[in-house]
């Protein structure tokens, strides 16, 4: 049943079974019994194989439309900030206060991470989705009634980052639980639901603000958003026991290990990129002559692209390898940005740039969860994801308010964005180039994995002493990668044999 399993999440479980009964001997009397809990959990673990189906196609669905309801509304902001930017609706605003609205509620909804994971293992799921639903429909509705800059700082900001974190951290590690071989595919079907609503609600507050005004768009969304999410959130259910996932806040021991501190820098470099891009597509309509309502239907048609592209991001990832087609995506938004969207001027290829980079711009949301179970493995997807929210939280905050800083004013009165292009292309790139180091240290990974499988075959049946997890220390044991006498994962960082592995032809 094990050889379903991928080799990372079968290599931690051998890393894991050595250091239960590897201390057996030594282990006081009065931790046997927890030992032997652990041995019980790891062996239903081993034992677990993920349905690829059933009513995990139903969770698939709630968490579609659980992130249309969140992300897809806060997709949304760069209407509304291109709302406050044209109309003096709060007095001694700024665009650079706006900006850090628009930031502050990505940055709240990953800084409530770690509590979130917490009280998942506290009390389950379902309460903490309901929490969720709360906060969000309670920012919603306040932000109907705010007057001052501070109000939207509390409620579009604080409180609905709040919402979508909760709600966000308590379903995006459901669908991976249900799927093994068609895990990308629903993950991408899952991160598309934020495109088809920020489609949806991008076209709509566009719509709603002139006709019924700024208060009944934030109640309508308020409303709508309240039941979607509250039957969706109910509907779910999660794995965690079956596959004995670890809910740590921060699990230290991740930060010492160079593969994950790198994927860690592909999400800090494409989420300075990816912010920027969705909040200030709207606006750059504006400066290249568009109208308030083309400015709403380019950011919408992003969306768009967003929600048409992900899905097909799953499937290429499953067919051609996960951290191969996230690092590739990653790359060519970064392209697209420096030699499509530096050249937009017009309404037609302002809309084709926003289709087009919306189909890869969100690459990192789809592929977030696979790719770092290829890393880490699925026992200890929350915890890493818990520790990556956290880490986003800068860029996101500041992303959007960097954009602003970076436009210029032309000649004519205009307003230049060809900083901000730039800034977010270049940071594509970067991210592509962390998570293709990434590829390297994995093809190397599999490479010392079969390695050491042909070496176990060509061993026989284990001994009685390795069976009980005793160290064997013959000659024949030992890699041949060690033999220079290093310890083989670090061959695995040798910057030639690294270079190598990087251009290497192989699905990973």
């Amino acid at each position: 049943m094990a050889d379903n399993l991928p080799i990372d999440v079968i290599q931690s479980h051998q890393e894991d079974n050595d250091l239960v009964t590897g201390s057996k001997h030594e282990m006081p009397a009065q931790n046997t019994a927890r030992a032997e809990a652990n041995e019980d959990v790891d062996e239903k673990y081993k034992q677990d194989v993920p349905p690829d189906g059933g009513y995990g196609w139903v969770c698939v669905a709630c968490v579609f439309w659980i992130n249309a309801h969140t992300w897809g509304i806060n997709s949304s902001y760069g209407v509304f900030l291109s709302y406050y930017l044209s109309s003096n609706v709060f007095p001694n605003t700024n665009a650079l206060d706006y900006a850090f609205a628009g930031g502050l509620s990505i940055s709240c909804a990953l800084l409530v991470a770690p509590l979130a994971t917490y009280l998942i293992h506290v009390y389950g799921t379902r309460l903490v989705l309901n929490m969720g639903v709360f906060f969000e429909t309670l920012s919603l509705i306040g932000s109907s009634f705010a007057s001052q800059k501070w109000h939207i700082f509390l409620s579009q900001g604080v409180c609905f980052g709040w919402g979508m974190g909760f709600l966000f951290v308590g379903s995006v590690g459901i669908a991976p639980q249900w799927f093994q071989k068609r895990r990308s595919v629903a993950m991408g079907i899952t991160a598309a639901g934020s495109g088809l609503g920020g489609l949806i609600y991008s076209l709509a507050v566009g719509a709603i603000i002139p006709k019924y005004g700024l208060g009944w768009a934030f109640r309508i969304l308020g409303i709508v958003s309240c039941v979607v999410n509250l039957v969706c959130g109910n509907l779910l259910r999660d794995r965690n026991k079956l596959v004995g996932s670890r809910f740590s806040a921060f699990h230290a021991p991740l930060l010492r290990k160079p593969e994950f501190l790198l994927f860690l820098g592909w999400g800090f470099f494409s989420m300075l990129g990816y912010v920027a891009l969705l909040f200030s597509v709207a606006n750059f309509a504006l400066s290249v002559g568009l109208s308030s309502h083309q400015g709403s239907v380019v950011s919408a048609l992003l969306n768009l692209g967003q929600g048409l592209g992900r899905p097909f991001v799953g499937m290429f990832s499953d067919t051609f390898g996960r951290i191969n087609i996230a690092t590739f995506l990653t790359f060519m938004c970064g392209l697209f940005c420096l030699v499509i969207w530096t050249f937009a001027d017009s309404m037609g290829v302002v809309c084709f740039f926003a289709v087009l980079v919306g189909t890869v711009s969100g690459t990192y949301w789809a592929t977030v969860s696979p790719v770092l179970a290829e890393i880490i493995g699925l026992r200890d997807l929350p915890s890493g994801l818990s520790i990556t929210w956290l880490w986003l939280v800068a860029p996101c905050t500041v992303s959007e308010a960097i954009a602003l800083k970076l436009r210029r004013n032309t000649a004519d009165g205009g307003t230049s964005y060809f900083h901000v292009q730039i800034f977010t292309g270049v940071m594509y790139i970067c991210a592509s180039f962390c998570l293709w180091l990434v590829r390297g240290w994995k093809v190397g990974e599999l490479e010392l994995a079969e390695q050491r499988r042909q070496l176990t075959a060509s061993q026989g049946p284990l001994t009685e002493n390795t069976e009980k997890g005793e160290k064997d220390e013959s000659p024949a044991t030992i890699p041949a990668v060690a033999s220079s006498g290093e310890a083989p994962e670090a061959t695995l960082w040798i910057p030639f044999s690294m270079a190598r592995r990087m251009v290497a032809l192989k699905r990973v």
